[in-house]
């Protein structure tokens, strides 16, 4: 953090920096933890840098970006080859733009979890165009109680192979559609930290439901895939996420894993047993008043994750060390009171470094991001934002 600190010590905040020595070290790791059994599949909406995207995912180990939206897919599809969209779509615009465009029809996948999906498309575009590549998204939270207890995100109505060969079976029977591939994001497991600090009861609960999740989805993704390649062969079967790499890579019919927040490490992955990414993304804030001789205040700084309002979704304090915020005020919008031992030498001006509780959301705030490697910085990239971008 010193060397970050002294790179960067004449640019005036708010500016975000990544250490790319961090970046490539966390990128290698992800390649490590998936053990040669499956790819990387880089989630573009966890870096918002065509710049960073490129540099990750022309790396072994990686092939092809899950997107966000169709406009960010078709945006990037025009220098990657492989672009699956992690979420469906009903953008009429972005459409009729890949219907149209052989190229991109080729590149882009679109995901599908109903055939209502399907006759949306079919309305929009009609069925003289290009064959839509499309995936299926398989549902992968733990129901438990017959379906009364739902525990994971709630994304896909597939979730049994009947479901899936069904769907798979329409989208097969309709001219202008081809299935390439089915997808599941088991964030139950992947996007929650099993070693949380706080209660050893609520740790060992996560962490016993983190184990029959596990197990369940093995066994029922296991069933789906072969039900679906009865009806149509399958180019790629997606899983995962950063905080489940290597067991969703243990499953003998995944072929890649999703995941890029872990290129950024950013404060929601603190608090896994198993991997601890490096931080490499941080924003910078100035002091800009010292209402007492313990508390430095810095303009704005609240740049709080989206997720259920809690404690883990605020920005953590990472320089200098040994600050901590105002309970009573948080980081907040226009200002973000610190104190705590450093505080006390803090002077008008100077620089407190944060980290974003999720990955992408830091590039929504700013136009580019300083690369540091070592004690220099080497570069400065655009963000999305940055490129005139907001996709979602």
């Amino acid at each position: 953090m010193a060397q970050l600190a002294r790179a960067t010590e004449q640019l005036d905040p708010p500016f975000a920096v990544v250490d790319l020595d961090a970046f490539d070290s966390n990128a290698s790791d992800l390649v490590r933890r998936a053990g040669g059994r499956a790819t990387i599949r880089l989630a573009s909406k966890s870096v918002r840098s065509r710049n960073l995207i490129k540099r990750a995912a022309e790396r072994e180990g990686y092939h092809g970006i899950l997107a966000f939206t169709l406009p960010e897919a078709l945006w990037l599809a025009e220098d990657h080859t492989d672009v699956v969209i992690g979420y469906p779509t009903a953008d009429r615009t972005a459409l009729k733009q890949l219907a149209a465009d052989d190229r991109a029809a080729s590149r882009v996948t679109l995901m599908i979890d109903s055939v209502g999906q399907l006759d949306f498309i079919d309305a929009t575009v009609g069925r003289s165009r290009p064959d839509i590549r499309v995936c299926i998204d398989l549902d992968a939270a733990l129901e438990l109680a017959g379906g009364r207890l739902h525990i994971g995100p709630y994304r896909s109505p597939v979730r049994t192979p009947r479901q899936a060969a069904e769907l798979a079976r329409a989208i097969v029977g309709r001219a202008g559609f081809t299935l390439v591939g089915v997808m599941s994001y088991e964030g139950q497991i992947a996007g929650q930290g099993d070693n949380q600090p706080g209660s050893p009861l609520k740790r060992a609960a996560v962490r016993a439901m983190q184990r029959l999740s596990t197990r369940e989805l093995a066994e029922r993704r296991a069933a789906v895939i072969a039900a679906v390649q009865t009806i149509a062969p399958l180019e790629f079967v997606n899983g995962g996420g950063t905080g489940s790499i290597e067991q969703t890579a243990s499953e003998h019919v995944i072929t890649e894993i999703g995941a890029g927040s872990g290129l950024y490490g950013p404060g929601l992955f603190d608090h896994y047993r198993w991997f601890r990414p490096r931080p490499s993304a941080y924003f910078v804030m100035s002091v800009v008043r010292r209402p007492t001789n313990k508390i430095a205040t810095v303009l704005g700084g609240g740049w709080i994750a989206s997720g259920p309002p809690a404690a883990d979704r605020v920005p953590t304090l990472s320089w200098p060390q040994g600050l901590r915020m105002n309970a009573l005020e948080g980081a907040g919008e226009t200002q973000t009171p610190v104190q705590g031992t450093a505080a006390h030498d803090l002077r008008l001006g100077d620089h407190v470094w944060f980290r974003h509780a999720k990955a992408g959301e830091l590039c929504e705030r700013v136009n580019d991001i300083h690369l540091v490697s070592g004690s220099q910085i080497v570069d400065r990239v655009s963000t999305y934002r940055g490129e005139g971008h907001a996709f979602l």
